[in-house]
């Protein structure tokens, strides 16, 4: 399937800001059955941007600087992609959650998508007993990986109610989890914090879902925003394959992988400081546009050697 995706983000500000200066993390990477096919970017008003550097993550970070005043910040990304990619199923041979694991540790890479740099707690991502305890139930020592995965991204959402306004972008993982309330990034944390504490690697993803789905199938939520679920290493064979805590699924040609990271703060769409007065609006329209069905899209070469 080939995509269109809109994004736009519009900062209202109180009083003219003088100066501002943004990480923009908006440009699609290239990943296991992905492929960028053109990417642009507008700003008004009109910005300083030095574009597409690669941060410590598999993340592309624009960087953008307006040096004049301004009450009013539009930030606009268009990226063409096409994406095929089937969304994985347990298999026979599937690693059990301890073997997965273990091969995770035994891992000699060291690159940035290598599996221990996601097994421990990060900044924004840390281990919690109750939520340790919750995620084992699914995550059982000698289940198969991609089995469990999938068992605990169908049990938060079963049991978790989608709001959003019940959290904030510094709630954490255990205020979620108490609250059985929030969003997609905070299922996906509850679910990175759970899987590390049973030693799996888990990272969390940033992107974007199909607007409108195929024939016969129920809107997935969270298609009018950007999006966050997870990926876990399922040992060497299988690698690293996505799981949607918010809608109960493995990965597949619904969703479009923007940037990986260890947490939110790895990937934030946007981040960044201005100088002035205290008071802003935000507002973020997000619109994914089916443009056509794509033929088989061969992975990149890198894409598992990362």
């Amino acid at each position: 399937m080939r995509y269109l995706v809109r994004h736009q983000t519009r900062f209202d500000y109180s009083y003219p800001v003088r100066f501002a200066r943004c990480n923009l993390r908006l440009h699609p990477v290239d990943w296991d059955g992905q492929r960028i096919e053109d990417y642009r970017l507008s700003v008004d008003p009109v910005g300083q941007v030095t574009p597409g550097r690669d941060g410590g993550y598999l993340a592309i970070t624009d960087r953008l600087v307006v040096d004049r005043p301004a009450i009013k910040l539009v930030i606009e990304s268009r990226s063409t992609l096409t994406v095929d990619r089937e969304a994985p199923t347990a298999l026979a041979g599937d690693h059990s959650v301890t073997q997965a694991g273990v091969a995770a540790s035994d891992q000699r890479a060291l690159d940035r998508m290598a599996p221990a740099n996601f097994l421990f707690p990060s900044p924004l991502i840390a281990t919690f007993p109750e939520i340790t305890a919750w995620c084992a139930k699914e995550l059982r020592p000698e289940r198969g990986i991609v089995e469990a995965g999938l068992a605990l991204a169908k049990a938060i959402q079963a049991q978790f109610h989608y709001d959003g306004s019940a959290t904030e972008l510094d709630t954490s993982p255990l205020q979620a989890f108490a609250a059985k309330r929030g969003v997609c990034q905070d299922f996906a944390q509850i679910m990175i914090s759970g899987a590390r504490s049973a030693g799996v690697a888990a990272a969390y993803v940033s992107g974007y879902l199909r607007t409108v789905p195929p024939a016969g199938k129920e809107r997935l939520v969270g298609a009018d925003a950007t999006h966050a679920w997870v990926m876990l290493w399922c040992g060497p064979e299988r690698g690293w394959l996505g799981f949607d805590p918010t809608n109960g699924v493995t990965v597949g040609s619904d969703h479009i992988v923007c940037a990986i990271g260890r947490d939110y703060a790895d990937v934030s769409p946007i981040d960044g400081i201005f100088l002035g007065r205290d008071g802003q609006k935000i507002e973020v329209a997000v619109d994914v546009e089916p443009l056509a069905e794509a033929g088989e899209l061969t992975p990149p070469a890198s894409a598992r050697a990362r």
